[in-house]
């Protein structure tokens, strides 16, 4: 039964997905174009507004790196690849994990508990009577947001990671802040950024379907409203660790 269940909802979410950018594509065709004050409000909501968290957070991240890649460079005599090290696995890894973990619990809950009040109220029904279809309403605006905004902060989360491990590694390396940044930003190439900003793409993706096939499932008022969106996070975070192992095998090779 539970296999079961699974497997419809990886299936609703598969279809939620083609049908956003079936309404994306023909939607003024039939009077249901995307509007975009809808897309550029989701940007400001998810994106603009998670700034201050993802940008704190990274930092952080990025002095521990600092603190521990010293440390454990510090036996083998190889402090000085710490700048190195921290900047490639910033931008390949933890910018985009930290990201997505981040607007899972922020954006992913939010749209679950959303679509979920609507689908318990009967708000969805009354968008179909009224000729406006669900999807294009309440899940391709969202998804448009998060694909534009997820990749911008990851490139925020790189750039203060990598002053993070600037802070704490500045005095160990006998190196200036200005120095150590535009080194770092030396040694990265072009797939080391884009490895991060097609995960993160990914992620956005992720966040929204789960999110609104969670929503859309909801069922039992209030209590269910709670758990779908417990569940829609958690749920996010799994598939968002699984999808990071699996890109980071197949972007390496």
């Amino acid at each position: 039964m539970w296999s079961y269940q699974a497997i419809e909802r990886v299936g609703f979410a598969i279809r939620l997905f083609w049908d956003s950018f079936y309404w994306l594509i023909i939607g003024r065709r039939y009077q249901q174009k995307i509007r975009l004050r809808q897309v550029v409000e989701q940007v400001r909501v998810n994106g603009f507004d998670a700034l201050p968290i993802v940008m704190t957070l990274a930092f952080v991240v990025g002095m521990m790196l600092s603190i521990q890649l010293l440390y454990a460079l510090s036996d083998f005599g190889a402090e000085s690849q710490v700048l190195l090290a921290i900047a490639k696995s910033v931008t390949r890894e933890f910018s985009p994990l930290i990201t997505g973990v981040i607007v899972a619990g922020r954006s992913g809950a939010a749209i679950a508990a959303r679509i979920g009040s609507q689908v318990v109220s009967q708000e969805v029904d009354a968008l179909k009577v009224i000729g406006i279809v669900p999807v294009r309403y309440l899940v391709l605006p969202p998804l448009l947001g998060l694909m534009i905004s997820m990749p911008l902060l990851v490139v925020s989360a790189d750039v203060m990671a990598i002053f993070g491990g600037a802070i704490f590694s500045v005095s160990k390396l006998d190196m200036s802040i200005s120095a150590y940044m535009v080194e770092s930003f030396n040694v990265l190439i072009v797939g080391d950024v884009m490895q991060g900003l097609i995960k993160s793409v990914v992620f956005g993706v992720i966040i929204v379907l789960v999110g609104a096939t969670t929503g859309f499932h909801v069922t039992g008022g209030a209590e269910g409203v709670g758990k779908a969106t417990t569940s829609a996070v958690v749920i996010s975070i799994s598939f968002i660790v699984l999808a990071d192992m699996i890109a980071s095998y197949f972007l390496t090779q």
